[in-house]
């Protein structure tokens, strides 16, 4: 797994029914761009250290709204 800050980290529920937990990914602690990684968890706004298991992904980050605009 790898990751760069901007990302999203996905974990999937743990049970049939059990939503996916989502963050967006602030600090990568290796130089490789593997685990742990800072997480800013969007349901609730919780900041920790994340050592994933199998049952997460990393989804890039979306392109920046700005991406492409000149002034």
């Amino acid at each position: 797994m790898r990751a760069k800050v901007g990302d999203v980290l996905v974990v999937r529920g743990a049970h049939a029914g059990d939503p996916d937990r989502t963050g967006r990914i602030t600090e990568v602690r290796s130089a490789d761009g593997g685990p742990p990684y800072t997480v800013c968890w969007d349901d609730d706004g919780h900041v920790g250290l994340v050592f994933p298991g199998a049952d997460a992904l990393v989804r890039a980050a979306p392109p920046a709204a700005s991406a492409g605009r000149r002034r």
